[in-house]
């Protein structure tokens, strides 16, 4: 998975660094001499992954045996013979060639740099359970840095770490706040304003076209696909313009395709609180080691109470002051594993304990997190403006006034995720409207929709709205699972093999089914 609002502490992994001696950096450019004249005569040039030292996923794909390219499309779909951007793609032919099945492009969401996927399903994801060996058997594995992402042209605004994440992750619950958070979200909007005559092709719509026209250069009929997260928003809107070219699709934790744009977390209170009550759960089972109470809803007191502190006196951790609004974002959960939860539990008793004026050194990962927020410098391979740019291209903003509003209406509901959920963000105040309306989606494409019964980031109602306008899917889903991304990330052989099934024997269930973890 790539960096969200929801893995602050995965952000340096995140990064994808642009190979020196690599095309795919270049800006937008004009057609060339030295190029075909018409955007569907070209070819992939195919080459090494691995450009040097500092490009660690060139050379995990470099390792699986793929091949790396760039393919040049229009910013303007409208405007075909205009100005052109480069994306970057990866292959990794099927090992079994004599019953190859065609080409699987893998998006492994955020929007963010998905040519990793290849190696992902060969090497399994990190802090995942299993890779996929018969799918690159059977299939050539595609992944593409969807536009203005990692080593595809560039999209940056020129935003400070800290900055973003102060209003990313903001959770402003007075009028004051809210107004701090519009006037931050106006000045990064204004910031965007030199790249208005590319900001309205940052959508989802065009990276669909994109994948389209990379198919044409693969020389395919068809194309399968899976996708996580933004990857399933994605497949769902190339399925609607182009359902005819989907061979297999597999969608894992989708978001609702009525709500991508900037109010995509707008409904995720509910399942961002749902999901802290499971910690809290397994946190009081094991109360004996962990020693913050023998119930959930003790260990939820915890929490409130720190909230409570944190409301009256800003606490400083590791150099960093964390005020009120900053706290609900350092309590959304990602992953419920027990890993992941041992490590959000020492973060819990850190803030809890400094709010108690004790005196602690925050661990490793919210250290980590912590000084993301004090960053004054620009990393365009975490991809904020790009990501937001394609939220504002898929939707326009709802009016400035309606976000206090929404927050307020919602307090006594959501009185902990509420107002991180609804905050406003630079969408408010774009340069440019999306250059064309929402796609909605409603098509009869096949597809395999596979998501958590308590995913906190795209909560089960998405899943149920995707399944909804796309009646020809069957949906897969993990009981008691609060987690974002299924399958190869959790151990369920249900799931496995109702994916697998369908991917390989082109085997949809007959109706929807509900999947068990596998026993430790």
């Amino acid at each position: 998975m790539t960096f969200s609002r929801y893995e602050l502490g995965s952000a340096a992994a995140a990064v994808v660094l642009c190979g020196a001696a690599s095309l795919a950096c270049a800006p937008v450019e004009q057609q060339s001499s030295g190029l075909p004249t018409t955007i569907g005569d070209q070819r992939i040039a195919w080459h090494d992954c691995a450009v040097g030292d500092g490009d660690p996923v060139g050379a995990r794909l470099a390792a699986v045996g793929a091949r790396c390219g760039e393919f040049r499309v229009p910013v303007d779909y409208s405007d075909p013979a205009g100005a052109t951007l480069t994306v970057a793609v990866a292959r990794r032919p099927a090992s079994d060639p004599a019953r190859r099945l065609g080409t699987l492009v893998v998006e492994t969401g955020g929007p963010g740099p998905s040519r990793d996927g290849v190696s992902l399903l060969l090497d399994g994801p990190e802090g995942g359970h299993a890779a996929a060996p018969e799918l690159a058997e059977r299939y050539d594995l595609v992944g593409m840095d969807p536009r203005f992402f990692g080593a595809s042209s560039p999209l940056e605004c020129g935003w400070p770490t800290g900055e973003y994440l102060g209003l990313a992750q903001a959770a402003p619950t007075d009028g004051a706040g809210v107004e701090r958070a519009l006037n931050t979200a106006r000045d990064l909007a204004d910031r965007c304003a030199p790249w208005r005559h590319l900001l309205p092709h940052a959508s989802t719509r065009a990276a669909a076209h994109d994948l389209d026209l990379l198919r044409t250069l693969l020389g395919e009929s068809s194309l399968s696909y899976l996708g996580w997260s933004w990857g399933t928003y994605l497949g769902a809107v190339y399925a609607q313009l182009f359902g005819d070219r989907v061979d297999r699709m597999v969608l894992d934790s989708p978001l609702d395709p009525g709500a991508a744009g900037p109010d995509l977390t707008r409904h995720t209170a509910a399942a961002d609180a749902a999901a802290l009550a499971d910690w809290a759960r397994w946190a009081a089972e094991r109360n004996a080691d962990l020693g913050l109470g023998a119930t959930t809803a003790a260990v939820l007191g915890v929490v409130d109470a720190l909230i409570a502190r944190v409301a009256v006196e800003p606490i400083v951790l590791g150099g960093i002051t964390i005020t009120a609004d900053l706290v609900p974002g350092l309590l959304l959960t990602v992953d419920d594993s027990t890993e992941a939860y041992t490590a959000f539990t020492d973060q819990v008793r850190a803030l809890s304990d400094a709010a108690e004026g004790l005196p602690i050194d925050p661990p490793p990962a919210l250290a980590a997190k912590l000084a993301l927020y004090a960053d004054t410098e620009v990393t365009p391979e975490f991809g904020f403006s790009a990501t937001v740019a394609n939220q504002c291209a898929d939707r326009a903003a709802r009016p400035a006034a309606d976000y206090g509003v929404d927050i307020a209406d919602h307090r006594d509901a959501e009185p902990l995720f509420g107002a991180l959920a609804r905050h406003p963000g630079p969408c408010v105040f774009w340069p440019v409207p999306p250059a064309e309306p929402a796609t909605v989606i409603a098509n009869d494409t096949p597809a395999l929709l596979v998501g958590a019964e308590g995913d906190p980031v795209a909560p089960a109602a998405g899943l149920h709205a995707l399944a909804a306008a796309m009646p020809a899917a069957r949906s897969v889903t993990l009981r008691q699972a609060f987690r974002h991304g299924v399958y190869l990330f959790d151990r369920s052989a249900c799931v496995d093999s109702a994916v697998n099934a369908y991917l390989l024997d082109g085997a949809l269930p007959a109706s929807g089914i509900t999947c068990a973890r596998d026993e430790d």
